[in-house]
C-alpha cells in the first residue's frame, strides 16, 4: 500500500506480472448476527473473514480492506470501537492493512459491507469453473460446526467446542495460496452458503456433476467433543469458510498446518449424488440461497 486512511482515496501497489481480485460482502444486524448473541469483536471478526475467505478461494493474497459502517441512533460508540477492535485483530494477524471506508448512520440496525483488494499472478487465478470429469473433491478443515452454533444459540443452549467455529472463522489464505502455487486445484470455492450449495456453484460453472461419499465428509466436533455434528450440518450448513476445491492431483491429508479430506469425484453427467451405507441418492443444495423466497 502506497497511501492509505487520511487521504480522499488509496493508493495500492500490485506486484508487477499480478492481476487484482475484488470482492465485497454484507454484514447485516439480524441476518448474520444477533446482538444478544454476538459480541462486537465477534461481529468483526466474521465481518472480515468473509472478505479474506473470497480471496482465499481464488488463491490470492490480501492487499488492504476497506469497511463501510452504517449503524442507527441506539448503536453506542463503545460497540463500534470493540467492533473494530475485532476486525482489526484478524487483519493484523494476516497482515491487511484497513486503508479506508466510510461511517454513516442507518435507519435501523447495523450493516457493514466489507471490500477486500487482493492479488494474484496473472492468469493463475483459481476459478470456479475448471473442474473435469475424474478430478476428486477435497475440503479443508471440518464442517457444520458453525451452522450446528448457531442453531444451539437459537434455541437458548450453551456452546461447546462448537463455538470457536462460529464465532471466530479462520480464511484460510495460506492454503489457498499453497494451491495455487503448486498448481493442484482445478476449480475452487470457499463454503459460505453451504457444502452443498457451494458444490452445486461449481457443477454450475464446470458444466460437471458429483459423486459424494457421505461417510468421508469430515464434520466438526460437537458439545464436549466426544461427538460430531450431524451430516445434515456439514452439507448445508454454513459460514464454514473452508476450502472446497477439486484436484486431477492426489493432495496431502494436510496444507499449511490444516488437514484436507477427499469427499467424493467429479462425473460427466450432470446433477449431485450422496452415496452411503450401500445406496446412493439425488443430492439437492441446500444451504443458504440469497434471495431465495420461503
Amino acid at each position: 500500500m502506497v497511501t492509505g486512511i487520511g487521504d480522499d482515496a488509496a493508493a495500492l501497489r500490485i506486484p508487477s506480472g499480478h492481476e487484482v481480485l475484488v470482492t465485497t460482502d454484507f454484514t447485516i444486524e439480524n441476518v448474520h448476527f444477533r446482538r444478544g448473541w454476538h459480541a462486537p469483536e465477534v461481529v468483526g471478526w466474521r465481518c472480515l473473514t468473509r472478505g479474506l475467505s473470497d480471496i482465499a478461494a481464488m488463491g490470492g493474497e490480501p492487499v488492504a480492506a476497506f469497511l463501510s459502517l452504517a449503524a442507527d441512533r441506539d448503536v453506542p460508540q463503545k460497540w463500534v470501537d470493540r467492533f473494530l477492535r475485532g476486525l482489526l485483530a484478524l487483519a493484523a494477524k494476516h497482515e491487511v492493512p484497513l486503508a479506508g471506508g466510510d461511517t454513516a448512520q442507518s435507519d435501523g440496525g447495523i450493516q457493514a459491507d466489507i471490500v477486500v483488494v487482493g492479488s494474484v499472478p496473472k492468469g493463475k487465478a483459481i476459478l470456479r469453473s475448471g473442474a473435469k470429469a475424474g478430478d476428486s473433491i477435497y475440503v479443508t478443515g471440518t464442517l457444520g460446526g458453525s451452522a450446528f452454533a448457531l442453531d444451539r444459540l437459537r434455541k437458548g443452549e450453551r456452546l461447546g467446542v462448537e463455538r470457536e467455529r462460529h464465532f471466530r472463522p479462520e480464511p484460510r489464505i495460506a492454503v489457498g495460496r499453497w494451491l495455487r502455487k503448486h498448481g493442484i486445484a482445478s476449480a475452487m470455492i470457499d463454503i459460505s452458503d453451504g457444502l452443498s450449495t457451494d458444490l452445486d456453484h461449481i457443477c454450475e460453472e464446470s458444466h460437471v456433476g458429483v459423486e459424494l461419499q457421505a461417510e468421508a465428509v469430515p464434520c466438526s466436533a460437537s458439545g464436549r467433543g466426544k461427538t460430531r455434528v450431524t451430516l445434515e450440518f456439514a452439507l448445508h450448513g454454513g459460514e464454514d469458510y473452508e476450502l472446497l476445491f477439486t484436484s486431477p492431483r492426489r493432495v496431502p491429508a494436510q496444507i499449511e498446518g490444516v488437514s484436507v479430506t477427499r469427499i467424493g469425484r467429479v462425473a460427466a453427467s450432470l446433477g449431485m449424488r450422496l452415496s452411503g451405507a450401500g445406496s446412493s441418492r439425488s443430492l439437492k443444495a441446500g444451504g443458504w440461497e440469497h434471495f431465495r423466497r420461503g
